[in-house]
């Protein structure tokens, strides 16, 4: 590191700046972010592309005082240089590290924790009110990006907003994409205006002009209004956006560090809400991630010279996921997929391109996923909803009204299910059996290893009828950990018998569970270990007989403990009855920090030889 982004250590060091010297500093940010990112891995691409409008925001906004809420938050890590974390940039999404997100406790220049999408309009519509409410004097700025913005919560803001008095600045960052490329009806009107000639036009310098034209009687005067109104809708970019009563701004080119300096500055002074289409290009400043910026949204540490990421092979859950579920379509029309924006992630890209009429991307867009696969099932289809876990959580009132009551056949592949890791609190995957399994008429299973996932999908589309989840996690697998049989409902595996222990564990925590169990026998504890398939319904005949005969009991699971696969089994036994000394293994009731998975599994002891010894303790052993 070197050059003028040496000497920068807070905002006021990019206030001292000309335009040439940002332009210059803006280059060298773009390779530290290369070098950085490439050793930690990361949010690359959206980075890249936000580094003028960053310096802007910076140079014309004066935080922690004024407010600056960066939607998703993945983007943030430019923010993060400039307020005082550019030595701490090698930890970044490392345990005990700099997060990937804004933290309040983290900086104080970090105004609002964001980590999902389609979030920064109603929360900086809430500061501003406050702010005017308690009658303090700051700007409260969103950025939220095109993709964000086919989140229908962004769209409720922006109603509510727009009739606002209040001010408030909303930034459209309009990079064209998400996650992958952007669809929908709201990514054509975007598109459409990127390509008018006409800039930086708010609806007063048209009724200033308009106002001109002379006028003779109301009969002329009337007829004016609806010229007005004709002319608007016919030349002015963001009509949309007036209507909704913002004033817009755009749209603007998102790399020139001038333009951008004089356009916020004009915004900072006006009154009411306010909206900035900025233009930007994802990726920018790095070849491989202007190329394919889908693939450097979110990276694994990768090699500069050639941008491959440096990891080993093999395939991934999602992959196997969509691998499978093609297989099962060709033999089945009726199966239909559905992505919030993420067909690359889900694996579900090779399937949209072999049945591109029975894929469907909505946008980032979960609630209504759930509801459209409703509709889908109530008319005779199969759709399956591959979405990660934590984004799952935000379409509940959808999984519970629209697809469970109903008991309709929709499939969801639960991708991201237990620990994420490197993206923290806001992307664990740590809630989804407890929220899913107390939703009435859904099935709920996991997955240990590849070939089990494989007969899930089978039992799900050919065999089930009804609301259905198989939840897996982020990364890779094992290919086939014991021989079974055929999914059935309900049904778990005995996998070993023993008379001192009952060891239940669901989903790829089995891998644990067998290292757990080997040792445990070395030590003399004889453990009987059930692969429990399904957390909902459970396979209570295979859990009481064993448990009877045990008389202890441990589960584990990659889930929060409270309301999880533990507390379900716990609670079945209870009602029979049955006393039995136990213990539930899971994450804790408390936001789980980022780190990689090994470390966050040791770090709450959840690793194999933690978990030998607090087993032990239930034998009174050392």
């Amino acid at each position: 590191m070197g050059g003028i982004l040496n000497d920068i250590c807070s905002p006021d060091d990019i206030k001292k700046l000309s335009i040439n010297e940002l332009e210059e500093l803006a280059a060298e940010i773009r390779a530290f972010l290369i070098d950085n990112v490439s050793k930690t891995g990361g949010h690359l691409a959206s980075n890249l592309g936000v580094v003028e409008l960053t310096l802007a925001l910076h140079s014309v906004f004066n935080t922690p005082d004024d407010k600056i809420i960066w939607d998703v938050g993945h983007q943030s890590y430019v923010h993060k240089i400039i307020t005082g974390r550019k030595d701490k940039f090698g930890t970044l999404r490392q345990l005990d590290g700099i997060s990937g997100f804004p933290k309040v406790d983290e900086s104080e220049h970090d105004s609002f924790n964001t980590g999902h999408s389609s979030t920064s309009i109603s929360a900086a519509l809430g500061i501003a009110k406050a702010r005017d409410i308690k009658k303090e004097k700051y700007s409260v700025i969103a950025v939220i990006g095109d993709g964000a913005l086919t989140g229908g919560m962004a769209f409720e803001a922006l109603n509510d907003a727009g009739r606002s008095p209040n001010n408030l600045i909303v930034i459209l960052n309009d990079n064209e994409m998400s996650i992958s490329k952007n669809v929908g009806g709201l990514s054509k009107y975007l598109s459409k205006i990127r390509t008018e000639p006409f800039y930086f036009k708010v609806k007063e310098d048209l009724d200033i002009i308009l106002s001109k034209i002379p006028a003779i009687g109301k009969s002329a005067a009337k007829a004016l209004g609806r010229v007005k109104g004709s002319v608007k809708y016919m030349i002015m970019p963001g009509i949309f956006f007036e209507e909704l009563g913002f004033k817009y701004f755009g749209p603007i080119d998102g790399h020139d560090l001038a333009e951008l300096n004089k356009v916020l500055s004009r915004a900072k002074t006006m009154k009411g809400p306010i909206l900035l289409h900025v233009c930007t290009q994802k990726g920018k400043g790095y070849t491989f991630a202007e190329e394919s910026p889908h693939l450097y949204h979110g990276i694994s540490p990768f090699e500069i010279e050639t941008g491959e990421v440096l990891s080993t092979g093999g395939p991934s859950y999602s992959n196997i996921f969509g691998n499978e579920l093609i297989n099962l379509a060709q033999n089945d029309e009726k199966i239909v997929a559905i992505t919030a924006a993420m067909p690359n992630g889900t694996g579900l890209e090779q399937f949209s391109k072999k049945f591109n009429d029975r894929f469907f991307d909505v946008g980032i867009a979960e609630q209504h996923a759930v509801t459209f696969a409703a509709g889908l099932a109530r008319n005779g289809l199969k759709p399956v909803f591959a979405v990660y876990s934590s984004f799952l959580q935000r379409s509940y009132d959808q999984l519970l009204h629209d697809v469970a009551l109903q008991n309709l056949h929709v499939v969801f592949g639960v991708d991201r299910a237990g620990i994420v890791g490197d993206d923290g609190e806001t992307h664990q995957g740590l809630y989804d059996l407890s929220f899913l399994s107390h939703i009435p008429n859904f099935t709920v299973m996991a997955p240990c290893d590849y070939e089990e996932m494989r007969k899930m999908l089978k039992f799900a589309f050919c065999e089930h009828n009804g609301p259905v989840a198989i939840r897996y996690p982020r990364g890779k697998g094992q290919e086939c950990l014991l021989e079974g049989d055929e999914v059935k409902l309900g049904q778990g595996l005995l996998c070993k018998e023993g008379n001192d222990l009952t060891f239940l564990s669901i989903g790829t925590m089995f891998e644990t569970a067998l290292k757990v169990t080997e040792e445990l026998t070395k030590l003399g504890v004889s453990v009987e270990l059930i692969n429990a398939r399904f957390v909902k319904p459970l396979d209570v005949k295979l859990i009481v007989n064993s448990v009877m005969k045990t008389k202890r009991m441990i589960t584990l699971e990659d889930n929060t403990i409270t309301g999880g696969f533990g507390s379900s089994v716990l609670e079945m036994i209870n009602q029979r009855g049955i006393n039995v000394k136990s213990r539930l293994f899971g994450f804790p009731d408390q936001p789980i920090i980022h780190g990689s998975k090994n470390e966050l599994f040791k770090k709450y002891k959840l690793d194999a030889d933690s978990l030998v010894g607090e087993v032990l303790k239930m034998f009174k052993k050392k």
